[in-house]
């Protein structure tokens, strides 16, 4: 089974740029700009990824962050998450960015879009990744400051295909931002948003009723009321899961406790993500097999993780037919 996970093929929903940022990376960004980070090594570093929850990850995260300075270090920074992708081969990744957490600190918004969106087209050309671009709004800042992103990113919107909403989620529900997701629908961005990993089921509901989300990240609260479970089916709403993730932050006790493989089997449209995979100890591939260790599936069941996120992902119905093909006579090989 190890060998079948390692070249399926995956597409990814849930990933935040920001958290690629491995150790060496952040060290050699922190030597190259000058900025004075509190650890001594890559080593000490990993050490400090204890979290017994979400803040206590963010809080780490976002120190992290200081050391993006110029449009080449998130080139670099995605750069080095697609050659990650090719070693998985994840052959389509959505990818998600924090521009506040940037222009909090005086970095141009300009700066972070062209240095992504610089590595994704070349990931493009030269590893055969496709991509889509994310903006995602801090949800613990206000929706003042979110209608501010938004208006950065109007110049941009042939680069950035939807808006998200991140961070944490205890105290800051999908009410809170129901204007300003208003206003990206209307300048035709998509729209998702975390919702149901820290926060209770209803913050998945009033994600998809007051937000107009086409996915919910994480989501997996969900099974806390029956009859969203049910609407979740019934319509087909994918969830993007992070199963190590949820481990790393205490959302489950043990791979063993988590509900993803009984949500697929209920045909929820579920998908495996990495999430923030330099602090939670593992990319695609990693995920994929800790789910199939604690989980024993079929085949068929690990590879309908990648039949649901394409039909998920924001890509054309064309593209979506050639990766469920591509998938499919992976599948057949074995």
């Amino acid at each position: 089974m190890n060998q079948f996970i390692a070249g399926l093929p995956k597409v990814e929903l849930h990933l935040h740029i920001e958290g690629s940022l491995e150790p060496e990376l952040m060290f050699a960004l922190a030597e190259r700009n000058q900025i004075a980070i509190p650890y001594r090594s890559p080593e000490e570093v990993r050490a400090a990824y204890q979290f017994h929850n979400l803040q206590s990850f963010l809080d780490i995260y976002y120190q992290g962050a200081n050391v993006l300075i110029h449009e080449q270090d998130f080139y670099d920074l995605t750069w080095a998450y697609l050659l990650r992708c090719k070693a998985d081969n994840v052959v389509h990744t959505e990818i998600f960015f924090d521009p506040q957490t940037h222009t909090e600190r005086g970095i141009a918004f300009e700066t972070v879009v062209h240095g992504i969106h610089r590595a994704l087209e070349q990931g493009r050309t030269e590893l055969g990744i496709s991509s889509q671009l994310i903006l995602c709004f801090l949800r613990h800042l206000d929706q003042d400051a979110a209608f501010r992103t938004l208006e950065q990113a109007m110049p941009h919107r042939d680069k950035i295909i939807g808006v998200g909403l991140d961070s944490s989620e205890l105290g800051h529900p999908p009410e809170k931002f129901k204007d300003v997701f208003e206003k990206a629908l209307e300048a035709g961005f998509l729209t998702v948003a975390h919702a149901g990993e820290e926060g209770p089921s209803q913050n998945i509901d009033n994600t998809l009723d007051l937000l107009g989300a086409t996915r919910v990240d994480h989501g997996v609260r969900c099974v806390e009321d029956p009859a969203l479970v049910a609407r979740l089916i019934r319509e087909q709403v994918p969830l993007t899961v992070c199963p190590l993730s949820n481990l790393k932050l205490k959302v489950f006790e043990s791979m063993r406790d988590h509900n993803i493989v009984e949500l697929l089997r209920k045909e929820l449209c579920v998908t495996i993500n990495s999430d923030d995979p330099a602090y939670f100890g593992g990319y695609m591939t990693d995920n994929f097999q800790a789910v199939a260790d604690a989980h024993p599936m079929s085949r068929e069941e690990i590879a309908q993780f990648t039949f649901n996120a394409i039909m998920a992902s924001f890509i054309s119905e064309e593209e979506k037919q050639r990766l469920t093909q591509l998938t499919r006579n992976y599948l057949e090989s074995f």
